[in-house]
């Protein structure tokens, strides 16, 4: 277990997995701008020593499969999967005689040292205090992080909420944005259990005490991510991790407890009866702006610190950045739960990071039954927050699902696009821009499993070997000149699979369009799938492709099926993953910009690189994506 956050950065540092910057860097906009350099060329942590603060500030700390892993204390991730069940199979497993009922007895107590432990007096989190006027936001280097954000956020808070009719602790990640010295928002948003907590004493009519941790032994600023259900404790969890007990110590002005060995605390709360507060936008996860809206207002009561704090920060934005590997963690450990206590069938699951977590999970099942696929896919749409999955992609075999070339060529043999493609509808993530409707919008599952004769179409339907297919590009083009790119080079790959970046001139034009390219040409005859996508998008970079279409398409509203003509024929269907506007699409929301880098911070950056000590030069990443940004600012601009 690490002491304390300087713990950690000591550790990272023996390991080589980190760089001191003595250069003065701005925390608007320029210690964001190098992160996301580092991030995307698989660079280290980065402790800024000279933030302008009293403070330096530590980000990009977990952002490697190597420092995820030293930061949980693993050699690998899945030892943690591991470990979780076996205890699983402990716990549940046949106790038929007193001798095994005697030798579960040690486990059980185990699981009770997990649980945090109550410390009195002070902790080292609370050396250094400030209260009430001198409790000032500003002593911290809080990033603004990219050049629409509504301004500075706390980016790598630990919140601590409790439920007021229970106790029972709640600790979230939530971004909190800086409007003066002892006020922020809380961007808690609905379907997560601080927001339910609000709620509760917003009907008491009960003022909501809040506390903020900040670094710390890193497994706690994890647990906060980690999606527990409301009543199981992410100390916990944190307990179980590093086999010892979090200790915790009571807050100066609020009746909360916090981890003792944390580098900072903020205390405060949240009137709930108070007006809310005007936040965002915020450059998101997803790779696009969140766009403002109403959120409660906390209020500081307290500043404490340890000496010698370090501050805690992140960036989000294109992927891939470090919560990528934050992620990967998560996928890791929580494959155990799902499977040990709801779908035993799941053999493995990935959530590949362009899919931006929510957005695309691939499970891999053991296949036992017709409409087995659907078992799971219902399963997981109703667990906890997989029910934010936008996309599911089922197979069953010995498929190696993180090597996405294999997966696409099993998927792509396997299914029939007019029976294996199921749409539905429910709950999606509020960062979801897609959806006609806020946080409710369209789901797909994709069965790629190898089919039952139940489960078939036909058996008589043929399956074209696709290396011979070609696509004539200049007669494509010359006919629908609104097709701007074409990239066929996964039917080499025999991926039934062709992506058209697209630049949109009226209503209806994918569907139209879509027509026109499988009955008035035969160069689609054998495609199973198209993707269409903005013309702004590199349909050649598959990664890319992957995170601009899985944020713009709602699959149950954005798809368009060719059924098949014969029980000889395959079908075929498309996907709009283009921008949706009101012109064209008669979308009636905001749409949100990508998130870059503006030429400015990008020319400070670039001027005192040399300084920096980070080796040879790396160009921003926002001058490939540039060309991607839509005339608007934060919020797309109609035309």
């Amino acid at each position: 277990m690490y002491k304390n956050l300087q713990h950690f950065i000591d550790t990272l540092e023996q390991a080589g997995e980190l760089v001191r910057i003595s250069t003065f860097v701005d925390p608007v906009l320029e210690i964001a701008e190098i992160t996301d350099r580092m991030s995307k060329v698989d660079g280290p942590a980065l402790l800024f020593e000279n933030t302008g603060t009293d403070f330096p500030l530590l980000i990009n700390s977990m952002g490697s499969e190597k420092r995820i892993c030293l930061a949980l204390g693993v050699k690998h991730l899945d030892d943690i999967k591991n470990e979780i069940e076996a205890l699983f199979k402990d716990l549940a497993g046949p106790k038929n005689s007193l001798l095994d009922k005697l030798m579960l007895l040690p486990k059980l107590g185990k699981v009770g040292s997990w649980m945090p432990k109550l410390r009195s007096g002070r902790g080292e989190c609370q050396e250094i205090i400030y209260q009430g006027e001198a409790a000032n936001l500003e002593m911290l280097p809080i990033l603004k992080c990219w050049v629409h954000d509504g301004g500075r956020f706390i980016t790598l808070p630990a919140i601590h909420t409790k439920d007021p009719h229970t106790g029972t602790r709640n600790i979230g990640m939530y971004r909190m944005q800086v409007f003066d010295q002892q006020l922020t928002g809380m961007h808690w948003h609905q379907h997560k259990v601080s927001a339910g907590h609000f709620q509760a004493y917003k009907e008491m009519g009960k003022r909501m005490p809040v506390a903020v941790a900040l670094g710390g032994d890193p497994v706690h600023t994890y647990c906060a991510t980690a999606p527990l259900p409301p009543n199981v404790d992410e100390y916990m969890l944190a307990g179980f991790i590093r086999k010892k007990q979090v200790e915790l110590v009571k807050c100066l002005t609020q009746d909360m407890y916090v981890p003792a060995d944390a580098d900072i605390i903020i205390e405060g709360y949240v009137e709930p009866q108070e007006e809310l507060i005007w936040e965002g936008p915020f450059g998101d996860h997803t790779g696009y702006y969140s766009l403002p809206d109403y959120y409660p207002r906390f209020h500081v009561t307290a500043i404490t610190h340890r000496r010698n704090a370090v501050y805690p920060a992140t960036i989000v934005g294109i992927p891939p950045q470090e919560d990528a590997w934050i992620g990967k963690a998560t996928e890791r450990i929580f494959i155990a739960p799902i499977k040990m206590t709801m779908l035993p069938e799941i053999q493995d699951m990935d959530l590949p990071i362009h899919g931006v977590f929510h957005n695309l999970t691939i499970a891999r099942i053991k296949k036992s039954f017709s409409g087995h696929a659907q078992k799971v896919m219902n399963a997981m749409w109703g667990a906890g927050q997989m029910m934010f999955n936008k996309i599911l992609v089922v197979v069953d075999g010995d498929v190696v699902i993180s090597n996405y070339k294999a997966l696409a060529q099993y998927v792509s043999q396997n299914i029939d696009p007019e029976t294996d493609f199921y749409f539905a509808s429910g709950p999606m993530d509020v960062l979801d821009h897609s959806c006609s409707k806020f946080a409710f919008g369209g789901k797909l599952s994709i069965d790629g499993t190898r089919k039952t004769p139940e489960e078939l179409r036909s058996n008589d339907i043929v399956a074209p070997d696709l290396r011979s297919v070609r696509i004539d590009k200049t007669v494509l083009q010359l006919n629908f000149p609104e097709i701007v790119d074409i990239n066929d080079s996964l039917l080499q790959d025999n991926i039934s699979v062709v992506i058209l970046g697209i630049k949109k001139n009226r209503k209806h034009h994918i569907q139209q369009l879509n027509q026109q390219l499988f009955h008035l040409t035969t160069f689609f005859q054998h495609i199973k799938v198209v993707v269409y996508v903005e013309h702004t998008v590199d349909v050649h970079s598959i990664g890319d492709v992957v995170w601009t279409f899985t944020n713009n398409v709602d699959p149950r509203r954005d798809k368009y099926i060719v059924s098949a003509t014969s029980a000889t024929d395959i079908s075929h269907i498309a996907l709009d993953g283009t921008r949706k506007s009101r012109q064209y699409d008669n979308f009636d929301r905001d749409w949100p910009n990508i998130i870059v880098a503006d030429e400015a911070t990008i020319a400070a950056v670039d001027a005192k690189w040399r300084d920096l000590g980070l080796g040879d030069f790396v160009s921003s990443p926002s001058l490939k994506y540039r060309k991607m940004l839509l005339q608007g600012g934060a919020t797309v601009e109609e035309v």
